[in-house]
């Protein structure tokens, strides 16, 4: 079963030891990197990021992290809504092709729709145009590619 765990002083090191394919490491940032930012929001932003390991039974096979645009006092970052972002979304390379990318996304969903920090009207993720793998299962979930590109990224939209 397919669940969301916070990350603690148990679990952070194995967390940062996850990996992806050789050819997937331009499309995302490392999980020790993450969880860096994390970390510097945690201490300087109103609303930090959220990020979580994620377990298939008691078996550590990914990484999330998840953050919210509720209260953007100058506009949204994404859109012009509310919305939750999800800036990380990885299953290790050992898991994959075993379809808990799309149980993983499902739980990640499930839990943004009880808007831990607030309502919104939208979720967005970014990722490689070279990414098809990616683009091929936020599809399957209804995102929509916006027609915006962030930082080299394909931006997508998630009506909630």
């Amino acid at each position: 079963m397919i669940e969301l765990r916070k990350i603690t002083w148990d679990n952070w090191e194995e967390c940062r030891g996850l990996e992806v394919t050789d050819e997937q490491d331009d499309f995302i940032a490392s999980n020790e990197y993450s969880l860096a930012q994390s970390y510097v929001a945690l201490l300087n932003d109103e609303l930090p990021p959220m990020s979580y390991a994620i377990y298939n039974d008691d078996k550590m096979i990914g990484f999330t992290m998840i953050g919210s645009d509720t209260t953007e006092g100058d506009g949204y970052e994404y859109g012009n809504e509310p919305s939750y972002y999800i800036y990380r979304f990885m299953i290790d390379k050992k898991y994959q092709n075993q379809g808990f990318g799309k149980q993983a996304m499902q739980k990640v969903l499930e839990y943004i729709k009880t808007f831990p920090q607030g309502e919104v009207a939208a979720v967005y993720l970014s990722y490689n145009p070279d990414n098809n793998v990616a683009r091929k299962l936020y599809q399957s979930f209804g995102f929509i590619e916006t027609g915006e590109i962030d930082d080299g990224e394909v931006v997508a939209r998630l009506k909630i």
